[in-house]
């Protein structure tokens, strides 16, 4: 591995935009209809499934990319050598934050698709009724703690990883450019934290504690 870490690293780079980055706002868009209502989010949900060889998509685009990126991200942040107490710079903040943001990431994108997609999978929980795990885990103040960390970790390690994919990819070159694009993944940071956080507060809603007439009906 560390006689190509250069390749590695240019994979681990782009997995983490294509496709795991695009899955990331795609479960965020998909999280945000909570706050439509039950039905709209139980028609996201249907909508998603509803997409041909979504199996195939989920393993093949979803799911080992992201085993990818997550496992060498934790190989680089083990071998990364974090000088912030030294030099308290703001990039080397971002590098730091950068590497812990990705390991509290590896753990709660774990620990959520065991809550959610793999209940799914082995039949304990259908499509339709999400919503109302969501909501158990929602209501759970613990919980709703856990999701709030992680999720905003989330946010962050994909912003600034955008940052650093862009200097690394040898688009946003000089200093002004680089700083330019700071503001604007910083920006758009703040703007992801606070719609997952509007998304799980949704979930709190008392018309997730049951399916939607809809979904009763079959539509």
């Amino acid at each position: 591995m560390t006689g190509n870490s250069y390749y590695f690293r240019k994979i681990h780079s782009l997995l983490g935009v294509i496709p795991v980055g695009f899955f990331l706002i795609e479960h965020l868009i998909t999280n945000y209809e909570a706050t439509k209502g039950h039905g709209a989010f139980v028609d996201q949900i249907n909508w998603l499934n509803g997409l041909p060889l979504v199996l195939f998509l989920e393993i093949f685009g979803i799911w080992l990319p992201l085993l990818y990126h997550a496992v060498y991200g934790l190989y680089v942040a083990y071998q990364a050598r974090n000088n912030v107490s030294r030099f308290g710079y703001f990039r080397n903040q971002m590098f730091l934050l950068q590497r812990v943001t990705g390991v509290i990431t590896f753990l709660f994108v774990a620990w959520h698709f065991f809550e959610t997609r793999f209940q799914v999978a082995i039949g304990n929980v259908e499509h339709e009724a999400l919503g109302m795990t969501m909501h158990d885990i929602a209501t759970n103040p613990v919980l709703f703690t856990v999701y709030v960390i992680g999720t905003v970790s989330a946010a962050f390690h994909f912003c600034n990883g955008m940052w650093s994919f862009l200097v690394s990819w040898g688009i946003t070159v000089g200093p002004r450019a680089q700083r330019i694009s700071s503001f604007v993944w910083m920006a758009l940071f703040v703007v992801m934290a606070v719609m997952f956080i509007m998304s799980l507060t949704a979930f709190t809603g008392s018309e997730f504690q049951q399916l939607p007439v809809e979904a009763h009906a079959g539509h």
